[in-house]
């Protein structure tokens, strides 16, 4: 298991589905030098999905070989679909960055906290139901995934109380400052000041 430098952390990002999180990660990540690491997932990519940049997409039998090689630091099922992410992507990611960054579902980031403790920072990003049912429509998700979305909505804002911080995105622009300046009170910049 990847042990920790004093400076580095994972932020992690987690909500419903339609909440904004991915949206607010990748905002922030602009401001710091922050690296991401994607999930593998056996489900098919939606429309506005690209792989290797929302998802590493690979088949059921691609994910149950690294599954067995033991590849995963965490996986889940979620409706039948396998996700997971990769031990070795989080070590070559602090190779070169301290921080990082992912956007996962409950399940992944509560067992992420349990393996690394303080080192995880959860990030609860949430909006109405109405709210996410509406931002689910403007990208033009099936009707069928937005069933099973809902389905999750109660549960996964259950989760809301467990996370470090939360933050209701009900503005872009002004929640990824908020959670900027949370980001920015992690990192422990010791300013030494010299009198000459």
């Amino acid at each position: 298991m990847h042990s920790f430098d004093e400076e580095q952390k994972i932020f992690i990002y987690t909500g419903p589905d339609g909440s904004g999180r991915k949206t607010l990660a990748r905002m922030v990540a602009t401001v710091y030098d922050m690296e991401t690491v994607l999930s593998y997932t056996t489900r098919s990519p939606r429309h506005y999905e690209t792989d290797g940049k929302d998802y590493h997409f690979v088949s059921e039998e691609t994910f149950q070989k690294m599954k067995q090689n033991r590849e995963f630091i965490e996986s889940v099922d979620i409706d039948g679909f396998q996700y997971g992410i990769r031990e070795q992507e989080i070590k070559n990611a602090f190779k070169h960055h301290r921080l990082l960054y992912l956007a996962l579902n409950p399940e992944g980031a509560d067992k992420l906290k349990q393996m690394f403790g303080e080192k995880v920072i959860r990030i609860f990003v949430y909006a109405d139901r109405d709210t996410v049912i509406q931002r689910q429509k403007e990208r033009q998700d099936s009707d069928s995934d937005i069933t099973r979305h809902m389905n999750h909505y109660d549960e996964t804002m259950s989760y809301k109380t467990k996370c470090e911080h939360t933050f209701e995105n009900y503005d872009l622009p002004q929640v990824s400052y908020q959670i900027s300046e949370l980001v920015e009170s992690y990192l422990d910049r010791d300013y030494i000041e010299s009198d000459y």
